[in-house]
């Protein structure tokens, strides 16, 4: 059994609660940022950083979740010198494929994104190349199965980008003579772009420094490589970051294109089948991406976080023909992140206008984001566990199957969505529409697979079933609540604050008391004996392990009954 300090939940936890803070720094920042740059300057902004996105994707965003499954397998059959040059390998790779893409992007702009989007594009070009460096450094912590750094750095790298992306925004809307509302909004999102790169900077710094000053530690975790094992050869290395990378870089690029994908059928249907105004796209998607999105995004950090951690773990396991280990781990990966993603998604349906009206407060489309908000809220559950699966198939080598589910999605949804912009008056809600179909295909495909190649069964009842009843009754007494005491003092905050302590504490118990979480998982979590001490005072935790006592103590007379019977019968016979 792994201790605590190597437990695959507490790294993701750490990771998790590093996402989540840096999901909380960029709503933050993101609502005193369109209120300067406006919903169109949002529109600008979201569809350069969408095709800035994909471009990363395919260069070198994989790097990190590649590089630690190949490290992590190459140390755990104790081959430290080939894991060290697949190490060596990864970082020439991004320095050669990041630089080549950040060119292609700068002058491929004009083609890839409307023409007030090409500026802005081209802002995010030098953080194409830097990212791939950070990447590696990135790949090589997660490799020994520490976030710590990558969690750091992630924190730094949000930081830096909110405060330079607010104030060159600012600055270059204060400098623009221009007095075309467009030209402004375009002015303000290339400003906002300048913070990307700045983030990225500050980060890559970070993890340099981190591993210089820890270059002895890092050097002594990579053990001598076995007499009788094969050293790789520079060929076969690179032969190997390919064969491992090019399919994390095709599952990744098609399951986030369909975000790309979807923003250019409905900017080119919207213009030359309805006839809309470039800018009026611009501002209505901005709606969509910029705030419907982002938010429903953040509780997502958990997923991402948990399958950064999970994808070394299972590798080891998997490299050591350890299965049953395999298998647990995944259970407790799902389990954890279900119970965060359930309520998240029934929260977020339930507060929706309240949350929307916080983050972003423009009275002029809050309707319209609280309503896309609420509609998309669902897929918090599908994109966390299709994200999740994602990470197992590719830990257990099966990493063409996520390419393959996330082609036949993407074609599924694409049909979907045209027909609905061609032949219904749906709109934006046809982004939404898609974007459930798409992630629910992802989950259900993923799920089935890992069933296949790892003879895995997810358990039903403590994994979804108790998280459901407790989010369904908790979103119904939070959305009450926050209506009896919004009417009471009209503070939006005080009343959103309020009715989601209320909401947690609710959850809280009915999980508990329904048997949903274990003594022994919350000791995994971060701070997880301090929680259990706490738990402990108030009686939840010892009143939910006596009645799942007595559950198993019916389910075992029943059982006995039932052989008791079966015995009998055949005497009689």
């Amino acid at each position: 059994m792994e201790s605590k300090k190597n437990s695959f939940v507490l790294q993701a936890g750490i990771l998790a609660a590093a996402g989540i803070v840096v999901r909380i720094i960029g709503i933050l920042y993101r609502a005193p940022l369109t209120g300067i740059i406006g919903d169109e300057g949002n529109g600008y902004y979201t569809h350069a950083y969408n095709i800035y996105t994909i471009i990363l994707l395919i260069a070198s965003y994989s790097i990190p979740s590649a590089m630690s499954k190949v490290v992590s397998q190459y140390l755990a059959v104790g081959e430290g010198r080939n894991a060290m040059k697949i190490v060596s390998c990864a970082f020439w790779y991004v320095v050669v494929v990041g630089g080549a893409a950040s060119l292609l992007a700068w002058f491929a702009a004009p083609v890839l994104v409307e023409s007030r989007s090409v500026p802005v594009l081209r802002i995010f070009t030098p953080t194409i190349f830097l990212s791939g460096i950070l990447g590696v450094l990135r790949g090589l912590f997660q490799s020994f199965k520490t976030m710590v750094p990558t969690s750091v750095s992630q924190i730094l790298e949000q930081i830096l980008n909110a405060v330079v992306s607010v104030f060159a925004a600012w600055l270059l809307i204060r400098l623009t003579t221009d007095n075309n509302p467009s030209v402004v909004a375009m002015r303000g999102a290339m400003g906002s772009a300048m913070g990307t790169g700045c983030g990225v900077l500050v980060a890559l710094i970070f993890l340099a420094v981190t591993a210089y000053r820890y270059r002895e530690r890092i050097k002594a975790a990579f053990p001598q490589q076995k007499e009788d094992c094969h050293i790789l050869t520079n060929k076969e290395t690179l032969g190997v970051i390919l064969t491992v990378v090019t399919p994390f870089i095709l599952s990744t690029f098609i399951y986030n294109f369909s975000t790309s994908l979807n923003q250019t059928i409905y900017s080119r249907i919207m213009k030359h089948h309805v006839g809309m105004s470039e800018a009026l796209i611009a501002t209505n998607y901005g709606i969509f991406a910029g705030k419907a999105v982002v938010i429903a995004n953040i509780p997502i950090a958990l997923a991402s976080a948990m399958s950064s951690a999970i994808i070394p773990s299972i590798s080891s396991a998997f490299a050591a023909g350890n299965r049953e280990k395999a298998r647990n781990q995944v259970g407790t990966a799902v389990r954890a992140t279900m119970l965060i993603s359930i309520p998240s998604a029934v929260g977020l349906a339930a507060l929706a206008e309240p949350v929307t009206r916080l983050l972003f407060p423009q009275k002029s489309s809050l309707e319209t984001a609280s309503l896309l908000l609420m509609s998309i809220s669902v897929t918090v559950v599908f994109y966390a566990l299709s994200t999740l699966t994602n990470a197992v198939l590719q830990g257990i080598g099966q990493v063409n199957t996520p390419v393959h589910h996330a082609a036949a999605a993407l074609v599924i949804q694409t049909l979907v969505l045209v027909g609905l912009l061609l032949f219904s008056d749906l709109g934006l809600y046809s982004l939404s529409a898609a974007m459930i179909i798409y992630s629910f295909l992802m989950c259900v495909m993923n799920q089935l697979a890992v069933r296949k190649h790892l003879q895995y069964r997810q358990e039903i009842i403590r994994t979804f079933i108790i998280p459901l009843y407790a989010s369904m009754m908790m979103g119904t007494f939070a959305h009450i609540a926050h209506r009896i005491i919004y009417e009471r003092i009209h503070s939006n905050v005080v009343a959103l604050l309020l009715s989601m302590i209320i909401a947690v504490g609710i959850y809280a118990i009915l999980v508990l008391r329904a048997g949903g979480i274990t003594r022994s998982e919350i000791r995994s979590l971060p701070k997880g004996q301090m929680v259990e001490k706490v738990l402990d005072k108030t009686g939840l935790l010892t009143a939910a392990e006596k009645r799942e006592k007595r559950i198993k103590e019916l389910r075992k007379r029943r059982a006995e009954r039932r052989q008791n019977s079966s015995k009998k019968g055949v005497k009689k016979k």
